[in-house]
């Protein structure tokens, strides 16, 4: 049975704004190797293209954490966030990390956002990856409208991306 990402009442899927889904399964790398590539964010230039300018502002270092506040710019939306679930993969449990984003405004302009992500080692050397997001504020109306679907589109980037480093570099 897969795992699925927990949710906060007011972001759940179906009763906000928005919600991306996105996920691939692959075969020769592992958890806990995956998610200490996705909680480093010097490298997520190297994989995915719609991210910038990530800073901290409570630690030092590139890595998330537990309660980690950063920044960035991504779907040209700068980024405020805050890390509110931090769990890395052990004893067969996934690994969870989420955070709470926003983007200040006017209520045309305010965005906000939870990004949570799945991590988990299946049967037969297989590791899923499972990013979702639930947004509210006008612009997540905005992008939930697009015929060009960017939040999906984007987010596979960053999966597939995740998954091909991980897999490099067991290759390499």
């Amino acid at each position: 049975m897969l795992n699925e990402i927990n949710w906060p009442h007011d972001y759940l899927p179906g009763l906000t704004d928005n919600f991306a889904s996105n996920e691939v399964i692959v075969k020769g790398i592992d958890a806990a190797e995956t998610f200490a590539n996705l909680i480093d964010t010097s490298i997520w230039p190297t994989y995915y293209s719609n991210v910038a300018d990530v800073e901290f502002d409570n630690t030092e270092g590139t890595k998330l954490a537990p309660n980690t506040r950063f920044r960035f710019k991504t779907f040209g939306f700068p980024i405020e966030a805050e890390i509110t679930e931090f769990e890395a993969p052990h004893d067969g449990q996934p690994g969870r990390l989420a955070w709470h984003g926003w983007a200040e405004g006017d209520a045309e302009h305010r965005l906000d956002v939870i990004h949570a992500w799945l991590i988990e080692d299946l049967s037969e050397g297989r590791v899923r990856i499972l990013t979702q997001e639930s947004q509210k504020g006008k612009p997540a109306a905005e992008l939930h409208e697009d015929p060009k679907d960017p939040m999906n589109v984007g987010h596979q980037e960053w999966v597939r991306g995740l998954a091909a480093t991980v897999l490099a570099a067991h290759q390499g």
